[in-house]
C-alpha cells in the first residue's frame, strides 16, 4: 500500500449538492472512509461564501476534498485523482476508447446539464431577469436536451462500455445518478429515458448508492 493510501479524506459537501454526490459515490464505490464536512449553501447567504471556506476554494463550491496537503477541487478531477491514488476499483475502463467514451458521457453532464441548472444561475435568473425567466421550465428544458443525447448514445449498443451490462458501475453512474435525482425533484418524466432509467435503477438498489444519496447524509433535511 502506498503512503498516501493510509491518509485520511475529507470531504466538504452539501447533502443536495450534485457535484458533492457524484463524489460521494466514488468514495464509496471505491470503499473509502472519509470524514463529511457540511457547507450549508443557502444557510446565512450561503456559508460557501464565508472567507474560511473560500481559503479553500476561490470559487465558492463543493466539493472539496481534502487528502494530506492536496485540496482538491471539481467533482471530475477528485473523481480522476481518486482513480489516481486508489486504483483497487477503477472508475474508468482500461482501454483508451473506452474511458474517452465515459468521460464524454459524465462530461456531457457535468458541462452541458449541470452548470445550465445549479443553484447559482438559479438566483441569477431570478434576480436579474425580472420574472422573465421560469426558473423551473429553463431547468426542465435543459435537463431533457442533455437526457435525450446520452439516452440515444447508450441506446446504441455500446453502453457497456462503461460495464453497464456486467451490473458494475463507474465513473458515469457517478455524474448520472445525481442529475436523474435533480430531474425527479423538478418533474421530469423520465418515463421517455428507458436506458437511463435501467442503470439508475439497477444502481439505486446497490448499497453504495444508498449510502451516497442525499436523504442519507449527516446533514440532510427533511423534505
Amino acid at each position: 500500500m502506498r503512503p498516501e493510501e493510509n491518509t485520511p479524506l475529507t470531504l466538504y459537501s452539501y447533502w443536495r449538492s450534485s457535484a458533492a454526490y457524484r463524489v460521494r459515490i466514488a468514495l464509496h464505490l471505491k470503499g473509502l472512509a472519509f470524514k463529511t464536512v457540511a457547507v450549508h449553501l443557502t444557510r446565512h447567504g450561503g456559508e460557501q461564501h464565508a472567507g474560511s471556506y473560500l481559503a479553500l476554494n476561490p470559487q465558492g463550491l463543493v466539493p472539496v476534498l481534502l487528502h494530506g496537503q492536496h485540496v482538491l477541487t471539481q467533482s471530475l478531477s477528485i473523481c480522476e485523482y481518486l482513480d489516481d491514488v486508489f486504483p483497487g476499483y477503477p472508475l474508468l475502463p482500461a482501454d483508451p476508447a473506452g474511458r474517452a467514451r465515459v468521460r464524454s458521457l459524465a462530461l456531457q453532464i457535468a458541462c452541458d446539464i449541470h452548470p445550465l441548472n445549479n443553484l447559482r444561475v438559479q438566483n441569477y435568473l431570478k434576480a436579474h431577469c425580472e420574472g422573465a425567466v421560469d426558473t423551473t421550465a429553463w431547468m426542465l428544458h435543459w435537463m431533457e436536451t442533455g437526457f435525450t443525447a446520452i439516452e440515444r448514445q447508450l441506446d446504441d449498443g455500446r453502453h457497456d462500455l462503461n460495464g453497464h451490462a456486467a451490473g458494475r458501475p463507474g465513473l458515469f453512474e457517478c455524474f448520472l445518478l445525481p442529475q436523474v435525482y435533480n430531474a425527479e425533484r423538478y418533474g421530469v418524466d423520465m418515463s421517455v429515458f428507458p436506458v437511463i432509467r435501467e442503470i439508475v435503477s439497477r444502481c439505486r438498489a446497490q448499497t453504495v448508492f444508498i449510502l451516497a444519496a442525499p436523504e442519507n447524509q449527516p446533514d440532510a433535511e427533511p423534505l
